[in-house]
């Protein structure tokens, strides 16, 4: 099987480093399912999107990628405890209501996890604040008025989140433009990717 474009997404390869081959994963807000389908022919994984749209629903179905529609926000009972290698939240943390309750249930039904936002410390949003303006991006597309998004946070943020918990960090990528950031990563990142565990 032919491994898809990482042009879909500039963060797909990032996710796919930090999933081994066959591992059964769980994608929370999979959207159209593409991640997932690149993630089995990629890492041959096998696995389950979450998803509440219709219209994504639908996609899933008909591509033949497995999807459950669930509201996120009312947890993850349906599964139980340990039930994945990895769950994924890929660019959706910053629209979830109860950020702390998310993970807290990522890590209850998955040995590790992995998330993915656009950094609020970044700088051209930096930028666009001190103009007197919410920034708009490829990462933040929306206007003030009609966005998905209640808490944006920057890595430092989240890395703080994390540490306050009890949340192992095992890895981060930081890509601008799709290109890793090493270098004051916080300022110079327009999108963070983070492995962690409990």
């Amino acid at each position: 099987m032919n491994t898809p474009s990482t042009a879909t997404r500039p963060d797909f390869a990032a996710i796919a480093h930090w999933i081994p081959a066959q591992s059964h994963v769980l994608d929370l807000g999979c959207g159209d399912g593409t991640l997932l389908r690149y993630l089995r022919a990629s890492r041959q994984i096998t696995g389950y999107g979450v998803e509440i749209d219709d219209g994504n629903i639908l996609a899933c179905v008909q591509q033949g990628t497995p999807v459950i529609q669930r509201d996120l926000e009312q947890g993850l009972s349906d599964f139980d405890d340990g039930s994945f290698d990895v769950v994924i939240l890929s660019q959706t943390l910053q629209a979830m209501r109860n950020t702390e309750r998310i993970m807290r249930e990522m890590l209850r039904v998955g040995r590790a996890g992995i998330v993915t936002f656009p950094n609020f410390g970044y700088w051209r949003n930096r930028l666009h604040i001190l103009g007197g303006r919410m920034p708009i991006s490829d990462t933040l597309p929306f206007e003030w008025f009609d966005t998905p998004n209640v808490h944006l946070c920057t890595m430092a943020d989240f890395e703080g989140f994390c540490r306050e918990r009890g949340i192992r960090i095992l890895g981060k990528t930081v890509l601008t433009g799709g290109r890793p950031v090493t270098r004051f990563d916080n300022l110079l990142g327009e999108l963070a990717v983070y492995h962690f565990s409990g």
